[in-house]
């Protein structure tokens, strides 16, 4: 037993306490390990944790109330044109010796505008009517002849019964009755063609008047008191084609330019909005008259015409309009369904529809809309917004579905 104690007690491996420094400096250096583990960790986490992107916060406003329809699909410009209107000049060459009219002045059909010098026409006409006055008598002349060649002849035809004349000259006065008819008819006839001359000498001296020939307004004075006008050009510059324009202002439109891309927001009778720029806060109605079935390739445009519901002197021809084409308006319609506004640069469009980005508390929803026209009060979004609604203005590209914003002043 002793021996095997003392085996034992050989075996045995005696623990001695460390010095007293190396073993403070070891838990030391594993508390300062550990720290810097843990710090590394939090600051991985720290990195990788999606960071709140900033934004700014912009608010669906409700579109003002279009009158007579809904929301505006597509803007265009154009210009105020008249469908009516004419440049007013003689129908024959003279010299102006009268001018009636103003600039501005309103005018009735039929109303004297100018005068020619109508001397020589006057003249062309006193000749012609002498001539049918001299043919009318010739007229009556040639059938008073016939009067008394047929009264000779039937004379003659009684005699010749009665054998107190000779057949030969019962024949001669039948051939004189006849050749009186003929002369009469002859006169008859030249008497017709120096009334046609009279007509035409009058139709000329007429034109020496230039009329107004609808009611309007006179934009243009072309010519003065002793100008040469003309209907045709004379080659040279002492001419004058035009003496004035006139211009019916109810039939006032305005032509604007649609690009095709988006002609197909366009339609036929469709109500309409037309601001002038001389008077950008005047909203006219108005409504879409026609589309012009052809497309201008070098512009890729297509011609709309848009008349005025309300007619207005401060409307004038040649204007710059900007055209609103709206949609139409359904009974009961709300706010959302009218349509809203927002900024230009919240909306990521894509053709007729766009992706916005609705705030929900700290996160982005993406939300698709569909897009109408981009007027001066912004992007106008015709569904799937609604009025007041908060959505994130800022980067957009950085955005994505639920992720995390952090909303800046």
């Amino acid at each position: 037993m002793n021996d095997q104690s003392a085996l034992l007690k050989q075996l045995r491996i005696e623990r001695e306490e460390p010095p007293e420094g190396r073993g403070g400096g070891s838990r030391k250096w594993w508390f300062a390990g550990a720290t810097v583990l843990a710090l590394a960790a939090l600051a991985i986490g720290w990195l990788a944790w999606p960071r709140a992107i900033p934004v700014h916060v912009a608010i669906a406003q409700a579109l003002p109330d279009a009158g007579q329809g809904g929301a505006s699909l597509l803007d265009a410009s154009g210009y105020v044109v008249a469908r009516r209107q004419a440049t007013v000049s003689a129908q024959i060459i003279g010299t102006l010796s009268a001018i009636d009219v103003e600039e501005g002045e309103h005018v009735k059909q039929g109303q004297v505008l100018a005068r020619l010098e109508d001397t020589q026409y006057k003249a062309q006409l006193d000749v012609a009517r002498g001539q049918a006055a001299a043919a009318q008598a010739q007229v009556a002349q040639a059938r008073a002849q016939l009067q008394q060649a047929e009264a000779d002849a039937r004379r003659y035809a009684a005699l010749v019964a009665d054998h107190l004349v000779s057949a030969q000259q019962a024949e001669q006065a039948r051939t004189q009755a006849e050749t009186a008819r003929a002369t009469l008819e002859a006169a008859i006839k030249q008497a017709a063609a120096d009334a046609a001359q009279v007509e035409a000498a009058q139709v000329n001296y007429d034109y020496t008047v230039v009329r107004a020939p609808f009611d309007g307004v006179i934009t243009n004075k072309a010519a003065q008191v002793g100008e040469i006008v003309s209907p045709y050009s004379a080659g040279n510059g002492f001419t004058r084609t035009g003496i004035a324009t006139i211009v019916d202002m109810d039939s006032l439109e305005v032509e604007v330019d649609v690009n095709e891309n988006f002609i197909n927001r366009v339609r036929a009778d469709q109500p309409a909005t037309i601001r002038l720029n001389a008077y950008p806060d005047w909203a006219i109605p108005g409504q879409v008259i026609a589309i012009i079935p052809s497309a201008d390739r070098s512009k890729a445009t297509v011609k709309v015409r848009v008349g005025f519901l309300q007619k207005d002197p401060r409307i004038l021809p040649e204007m710059g309009a900007r055209v609103s084409f709206l949609s139409a308006a359904q009974p009961g319609a709300s706010a959302a369904t009218a349509g809203v506004t927002l900024p230009p640069e919240a909306v990521q469009a894509a053709g007729e529809t766009g992706v916005v980005w609705l705030i929900r508390d700290a996160h982005v929803e993406r939300r698709a809309v569909r897009l109408g026209a981009r007027t001066s009060a912004g992007q106008v979004i015709l569904s799937g917004l609604a009025p007041g609604e908060r959505v994130a203005l800022g980067d957009l590209s950085k955005l994505q579905d639920g992720a995390r914003i952090a909303i800046e002043p």
